[in-house]
């Protein structure tokens, strides 16, 4: 491969492009200038970023000569496809976050179903309760939403629980999973679920797809677990589901705002359990996702095949 510019917007990954090759890099210190990035792209073919930087069609016509774009990251909806299509520009993820994900996942569903949340917010304030009641997994119903890599490894975990496993996805190419039942729509899910687990790409088709209708086809029982885009869900929605009962709870690794308002009514209620956005955030897999982007804008810069190269919608 010949010698190629590379911007990094991402100071971590700057110390692992060595493996690249003969390369010049580029860090983009995005702190202390956050606008400076489209001056540098000027010369760059590869672009290295997360998911905090937007990448639209006005900060690729600052870039003529990039080829690759590699995020560091399982999402995309940070970077505007169709505008990198247009330009021959190849898009990369890294979605070796699937456990990690999983494992929070099924740890959201275990503290929301044992209301673990009112149960230490109580020990902080001195009152030790012996009367809170959850509810355990075992033959409870879980609807996996969206039967992707993650969602498949969620699948796994509540098997292992001896949970019911059923799972909607909207593409039809679904590998047969032992032990899960495949659903024709969301509804017929939405109906049954004893937990629901959301687990899609954020796209125009998945944008608010839990909204008031959703979120009064589950039963009052249910709960509602989100680890993948916070505006997949109507918030204000869900928080309404949440107060007037037509939900019994709710775990969320992801909002629709990031950091949230402080007076946020969701982040009040007692039957949610929030966290700052810790899916991927284990040391080993932060490692993985930085060696997996790397490798991926390496390949393409040497005109490599690459598992993980995005198709436009």
């Amino acid at each position: 491969m010949s010698a190629a510019q590379i911007v990094s917007a991402v100071r971590l990954g700057a110390d692992h492009l060595e493996v690249v090759g003969d390369c010049e890099v580029t860090v983009a210190d995005l702190a202390s200038s956050p606008t400076g990035l489209d001056q540098l792209l000027r010369e760059a073919e590869g672009l290295l970023i997360d998911s905090h930087v937007i990448v639209d069609d006005a900060l690729l016509a600052f870039a003529p000569r990039l080829r690759v774009i590699s995020t560091i990251s399982a999402g995309f909806d940070h970077v505007d496809l169709a505008a990198a299509a247009d330009r021959a520009i190849t898009v990369t993820t890294a979605p070796v976050l699937s456990d990690a994900v999983a494992d929070l996942t099924l740890a959201l569903i275990v503290m929301t179903a044992r209301r673990l949340r009112e149960a230490t917010d109580d020990l902080a304030r001195g009152r030790w309760n012996d009367g809170l009641l959850g509810s355990y997994l075992r033959a409870k119903t879980l609807l996996i939403v969206g039967f992707g890599r993650i969602g498949r490894e969620v699948a796994r975990r509540a098997l292992a629980c001896r949970m019911d496993v059923c799972a909607f996805d909207a593409r039809a190419d679904l590998p047969e999973t032992p032990g899960v039942e495949l659903l024709p729509t969301l509804v017929d899910g939405l109906h049954r679920a004893d937990v629901v687990s959301v687990h899609v790409d954020l796209n125009p088709t998945t944008r608010h797809l839990f909204d008031d209708e959703a979120f009064s086809s589950m039963k009052p029982t249910a709960i509602f677990v989100n680890t993948s885009r916070g505006v997949v869900v109507d918030q204000a929605a869900l928080t309404r589901a949440l107060g007037d009962g037509r939900i019994a709870g709710a775990g969320l690794d992801v909002l629709e705002t990031e950091p949230p308002d402080p007076t946020e009514p969701l982040l009040s209620l007692p039957n949610v359990v929030v966290l700052p956005h810790l899916g991927s955030a284990t040391t080993e897999t932060r490692r993985a996702m930085l060696d997996c982007a790397v490798d991926n804008l390496a390949r393409c810069l040497r005109g490599d095949d690459c598992e993980y190269v995005l198709a436009l919608r």
